[in-house]
């Protein structure tokens, strides 16, 4: 696939999402384990949902907080991510893959909703 670049968003919010579980299947079975799995596992998986809910917008504007809202999400992930490696709770590249691709689907999904609010008819 180089030299081709394919952007699946779809594909790859699901993707992420799979990271974020399987980082949350990692973590110890300590208090602070367990609170960052559960919000993991929500900031995760959700950008995936709202991104179907984009697609369906019913107005710009309703596709626009859609995709604010994803986008919140995202960075709830980033940050949990960022307590997992810091604190640390876990040593394992996988943490840093999931952060890695968090980090570039907030560049994208910012880049996104700046080009829909720019982009007016």
């Amino acid at each position: 696939m180089e030299g081709q670049r394919k952007y699946d968003l779809e594909d790859r919010l699901v993707k992420f999402a799979i990271l974020a579980l399987e980082v949350c299947d990692l973590l110890p079975n300590t208090k602070a384990g367990q609170n960052l799995e559960h919000q993991l596992s929500k900031s995760g998986t959700v950008p995936a949902l709202l991104y179907g809910e984009a697609q369906g917008a019913e107005s710009r504007a309703d596709f626009i907080h859609k995709m604010k809202m994803l986008l919140k999400e995202l960075r709830e992930s980033k940050i949990n991510l960022r307590i997992i490696i810091e604190k640390p709770l876990i040593a394992h590249e996988k943490v840093n893959t999931t952060l890695q691709e968090c980090n570039e689907l907030i560049g994208i999904f910012t880049a996104s909703i700046q080009t829909a609010k720019s982009n007016k008819v």
